[in-house]
């Protein structure tokens, strides 16, 4: 028997030949490799036009996806199946998929494509998000990363992310310190202010531009609150904050400022 003969031989118990086979292995050799081609092009240009890493990444991965099928339904039409049946089974199966199982899994992938193309987080950044507050360690097309300040680590689906209110501690090059202090009602406020004011003018994280500023802000049950009010560099806020409460209270000591303990006057009258 000639090759072509064997070539065109049914192959038993799968109903096709032998050539159709090798036509088909050979397309599926040659798709592979040039989808892997296609893709990692395709990631080159998206990157070289400044698209956020993850952007450029989860489109490939797309793009492979989509790439992959049509390579499928490319390999079963050269064994001689009907395509169009094929699709049309594909598609619908995967419309159940999507419409019953998939949900979570899609708003969770938008929500990173959001997140990757506007950029309200970026890695590195210390944010609080769901009632949540660390360093974004990961940023990926379906979660967040966050590290906390103890050391957690912290996954937060990319929809819970994008749906709620950001706070982002590092975005900005300056932040304000605020430091609460209370002070006695039989003291001397004006003096109080003074000297809260010497120790952040003293202080050199703290900016002279804004100003530092002491100000009342409540005259409470047992004391009259004071805030003190700093600017500094952002990466310099809870050296500032630490150095402030601490040397807020060696100062007031020092000079007599007496800070109170919360207290209640009770009187009583005789009937």
């Amino acid at each position: 028997m000639s090759l072509n003969e064997t070539l065109e031989e049914n192959i038993p118990l799968i109903g096709i030949t032998y050539f159709q086979l090798l036509v088909a292995i050979a397309t599926l050799v040659l798709g592979i490799i040039l989808v892997k081609l296609v893709v990692l092009l395709i990631k080159a240009v998206l990157r070289r036009g400044k698209m956020p890493p993850i952007m450029a990444d989860f489109l490939g991965k797309f793009i492979s996806a989509i790439l992959y099928v049509v390579l499928i339904l490319i390999v079963l039409g050269t064994v001689g199946l009907e395509v169009g049946s094929v699709f049309i089974g594909l598609s619908a199966a995967l419309g159940l998929i999507i419409a019953f199982g998939m949900q979570d899994t899609l708003n969770n992938m938008f929500a990173g494509i959001w997140i990757a193309t506007l950029q309200p987080i970026k890695l590195d950044e210390v944010v609080e998000v769901s009632g949540l507050k660390g360093r974004v360690s990961g940023l990926n097309v379906m979660s967040t990363e966050l590290i906390t300040p103890d050391n957690t680590y912290i996954t937060i689906p990319n929809r819970q992310v994008w749906g709620s209110p950001i706070s982002n501690d590092t975005r900005m090059p300056t932040r304000r310190v605020d430091v609460n202090v209370g002070v006695s009602y039989g003291g001397d406020v004006n003096q109080a202010i003074d000297v809260a004011m010497k120790l952040m003018k003293g202080k050199k994280m703290v900016l002279k531009d804004p100003p530092p500023d002491v100000v009342v802000t409540e005259l409470a049950d047992s004391s009259v609150n004071l805030q003190l009010r700093a600017w500094t560099r952002t990466e310099d806020y809870w050296t500032l904050k630490g150095w402030l409460t601490k040397n807020v209270k060696i100062e007031y000591d020092r000079k007599g400022i007496e800070i109170p303990f919360p207290q209640m006057d009770v009187h009583m009258s005789r009937e």
